[in-house]
């Protein structure tokens, strides 16, 4: 995976308003950051697969970090 998209990804979980993720499933909240991460410039379609099984490895520490 693209270090760049990775940086991307992280930046708009700390920019993300808390109440927005902490409201979404897991499924919502993979779909939710695939869905902003689609208006970046890193972002590569053929990547959501990787994407989003990353994403749903790092879900609890995403609500951790949001919640703190």
């Amino acid at each position: 995976m693209d270090p760049y998209l990775l940086r991307q990804l992280w930046s708009v979980i700390e920019k993300a308003q808390s109440h927005t993720i902490l409201s979404l499933d897991d499924s919502g909240l993979v779909n939710w950051l695939l869905e902003q991460l689609a208006h970046t410039a890193a972002y590569d379609p053929c990547q959501t697969s990787i994407l989003s099984d990353y994403i749903r490895s790092k879900t609890t520490l995403i609500r951790d970090i949001v919640q703190n």
